[in-house]
């Protein structure tokens, strides 16, 4: 079908429905050829890759031909944040302007509805880490009773944080299935039932992956029927399919499943002591194995955890305990649906160790993440590539990937191969902003080398004069949390001691959705942040008239799957910084700066303290892949640009 045959640049046009029906809707050419390219991938089910730059209007591109495409699509997006924007605003938006009758479901993980088993079961418990949980619970049975979705979003009255939630939410290890006398009311059945009724379903990312990793009966069970299948914030995806398409396993599974084993003799099987006894001495074993890290927040590789004194002891006697809890539970499980469930997961989890232990070191990175109470132990494949190939293979239909950042100076070859789409089409289209007009992309001089001590101190008393001409307004993205906090205190002590009175805000002293509404309301704040706040944000208008970034995102050297993969690429004989390293930098660094300019109304100044940018050969690809914004290494040119425009706060 030629472009004059298809009813798409009709709807974008300024008479058509979008115009019509939108307000502050603009025509951009850029938005209606990704429109056309994805009809085009629909209709001949391609695999298409899309990068589109901020401003592109990339959510109606993508939601235009599929709403018209008259098939099922199933849409992922990045946060359930963006799934629940997508389903309440952006698809029926289109959807009315359009006046397709489609049916629209969105479906999240199973943790995110309500259980009626597990509330009762909380209720008749009552025991609760404080006093809000059974506060909270309270709330939590009304909402039971009233809601339609079981949905927690909808009930913001308990936060999204409170400790009670995964005493009311199911998992895929204790949900009992069909056997569960809550079944029909079911809210995770419901939305299942409502998403493969339904023409179009949104999902997120982790869910996609999850659910299809472990032929869950989610989007698995959906992904036969649908003809189109679109990854919004795509640039995340090798990083997710990573998680789910490893073999992991966490004591913090162990002990859900010892605790629940407990509850069960305790409600249905009191005349077996013996799994009480046996569910107590896993749990010692859990505790024992976590002694044996004598540190929080590691992620080390597996070498360096067996060398720990009591590493293989205390493991090995972590998997007797558990074949020990699971030969009772056989024993029982005859006598009711919960001590059957608590003796699958049993296996199940027997065979999780089995496989940590056993996997092929060829093709897997072996590694251990320490936290406060638990120990996860993960087998990460070195590439996700095979298999995300063959889940593409498996289901013929349109299979669109996008996002602003998926490109390095225009070439994708970085992307394709870490997900096995070189066979792919692939389309991108620049921004319409003028960048040139709009924004300053300023590198100070002087900077000493980013490995230096006095680094983070050097950045501060940089940015503080840019600080000040940007009036506030300003956010800090910071390449680690170490650094953040420093910065932090170092712009505190500036603040005081030179009478600014802007308000500073710092990552974790509240929910980023609230920060993002206090920095907004307040105009002149200044934000300091690290990994959340690199994307998925959007502050329009002069609220944000500055992004300084500390440090190119490199991955950290000590990270153990970066470590890998870099030895496994550098074996085959090749370049890994270059393939590997450096295109994952860009796509962070292209994240981070793509917070400056939200709309062609909006001014600004980007600021990247790290002199790599110009010292090194590589800086040059960089900053080449970076909107073309005016380049300065002067101070004066910055505070030029703002004062010919004063702020109005």
């Amino acid at each position: 079908m030629s472009s004059q045959d298809s009813p798409i640049p009709f709807m974008f046009s300024a008479q058509g429905p979008l115009a019509q029906t939108l307000d502050n809707y603009r025509q951009r050419q850029q938005q209606l050829d990704m429109a056309l390219a994805i009809e085009q991938a629909i209709k001949t089910n391609e695999v298409l890759v899309v990068e589109a730059g901020t401003g592109t209007g990339k959510t109606f591109a993508y939601l235009v031909p599929a709403l018209l495409s008259g098939g099922k699509v199933i849409i992922s997006t990045g946060t359930k944040t963006l799934q629940d924007q997508l389903f309440h605003r952006d698809i029926p938006a289109v959807r009315d302007a359009l006046k397709v009758p489609v049916q629209v479901a969105m479906l999240k993980g199973r943790a995110n509805y309500v259980c009626h088993f597990h509330v009762e079961r909380a209720s008749r418990d009552g025991r609760f880490s404080n006093r809000d949980d059974a506060l909270y619970l309270q709330s939590i049975k009304q909402f039971l009773d009233s809601s339609k979705t079981g949905d927690k979003a909808e009930l913001s009255s308990v936060p999204e944080s409170a400790t009670i939630w995964p005493l009311v939410t199911s998992t895929k290890d204790n949900c009992l299935g069909q056997e569960c006398q809550h079944y029909k009311d079911c809210f995770v059945v419901a939305a299942r039932k409502r998403a493969m009724e339904s023409d179009v379903v949104v999902v997120n990312h982790h869910l996609f992956f999850a659910d299809v990793a472990l032929r869950d009966e989610g989007v698995a069970e959906l992904l036969p029927a649908a003809n189109s299948v679109i990854f919004d914030e795509a640039h995340q995806l090798p990083e997710i399919a990573g998680l789910f398409f490893g073999k992991d396993v966490s004591t913090s599974q162990l002990m859900e499943l010892a605790r629940d084993s407990e509850m069960a003799f305790v409600t249905v099987a009191k005349d077996c002591v013996q799994i009480q006894e046996n569910a107590k001495l896993l749990e010692k074993s859990l505790r024992d194995f976590r002694l044996v890290f004598s540190f929080e927040g590691a992620r080390m590789p597996v070498q360096k955890a067996l060398a720990l004194p009591r590493f293989e002891e205390s493991f090995t006697a972590m998997q007797q305990a558990l074949a020990d809890l699971a030969n009772i539970l056989e024993s029982q499980a005859a006598r009711d649906p919960v001590l059957e469930n608590c003796w699958q997961r049993a296996l199940g989890l027997q065979q999780m160790m089995r496989d940590w232990k056993q996997v092929d070191e060829a093709e897997f990175v072996r590694w251990v993440e320490v936290y406060t109470q638990a120990v996860q132990l993960h087998a990460t494949p070195l590439s996700v590539a095979d298999s995300v190939a063959s889940q593409i293979k498996r289901k013929v239909g349109a299979w669109i990937f996008t996002s602003a950042t998926l490109a390095v100076k225009q070439d994708f070859s970085h992307y394709l191969q870490q997900m096995g789409l070189e066979q792919a089409k692939t389309a991108l289209w620049n921004s319409p902003f003028n960048y040139q007009e709009q924004g300053v992309l300023y590198v100070p001089e002087g900077m000493p080398d980013p490995n230096n001590p006095i680094y983070s101190s050097e950045v501060a008393a940089r940015a503080l004069p840019v600080i000040q001409a940007s009036q506030g307004r300003c956010f800090v993205l910071c390449t680690s949390l170490r650094a953040m906090r420093e910065i932090y205190a170092l712009l505190k002590e500036a603040f005081e001691q030179q009478g600014l009175e802007y308000p500073l805000l710092v990552q974790g002293e509240s929910s980023r959705s609230e920060l993002l509404e206090r920095f907004r309301q307040l105009g002149n704040a200044v934000l300091v942040g690290s990994q959340s706040f690199w994307e998925g944000v959007d502050v329009r208008g002069e609220a944000l008239s500055c992004v300084i970034i500390d440090k190119l995102p490199f991955s950290p050297p000590d990270d153990p799957v970066l470590a890998a993969r870099i030895e496994q690429l550098n074996a085959q004989g090749k370049n890994a910084f270059m393939e590997y390293q450096l295109p994952y930098s860009v796509i962070t660094l292209k994240q981070g700066a793509g917070r400056l300019i939200r709309d062609e109304h909006d001014r600004g100044v980007l600021m990247i303290c790290d002199p790599r940018l110009i010292s090194k050969s590589y800086g040059k690809r960089i900053w080449q892949s970076l909107p073309s914004f005016k380049r300065t290494r002067q101070l004066a040119e910055v505070q030029q640009f703002f004062s010919a425009q004063p702020a109005k706060v």
